[in-house]
């Protein structure tokens, strides 16, 4: 299970680091384990040098009473500082927990205010599919 991501490295404040916020209209769905835990036709895309594409998702269209908020919290010096669910699943459906699967800015830079707890969830736990 991965664990939250780390920046790439940067010199200064700058460094040739680029972070932007992209509107998009493609159709996302999340699944974990099969499961659909997210579907959106209104994601943010989030473009950072060195990073894959990101979308990050309202959280009105993430089904969050399958996850549980943890105590883990990493500082992105472009972004703020993010905060993290692990999926738990339907309550006495046995589901395998993951760990820290998604995260969001409850707080970002104002450079990227629009993904304002917007969820993004980590391609290595969660199967995300995109469509036009």
């Amino acid at each position: 299970m991965p664990t939250p991501a780390s920046h790439p490295p940067t010199t200064g404040s700058g460094g040739g680091h680029r972070v932007t916020v992209e509107r998009g209209s493609q159709h996302v769905t999340v699944t974990i384990d099969g499961r659909v835990v997210a579907e959106s036709d209104r994601p943010l895309l989030v473009h950072e040098t060195g990073l894959p594409v990101r979308y990050y998702l309202p959280p009105q269209d993430v089904d969050l009473t399958l996850f549980e908020p943890t105590d883990t919290h990493t500082t992105c010096p472009f972004k703020g500082e993010a905060a993290y669910w692990t999926y738990r699943g339907e309550a006495g459906a046995g589901a395998e927990p993951r760990t820290d699967v998604v995260w969001a800015y409850p707080q970002p830079k104002e450079k990227v205010a629009e993904i304002k707890d917007h969820l993004s969830f980590y391609d290595a736990a969660a199967k995300i599919e995109v469509s036009q």
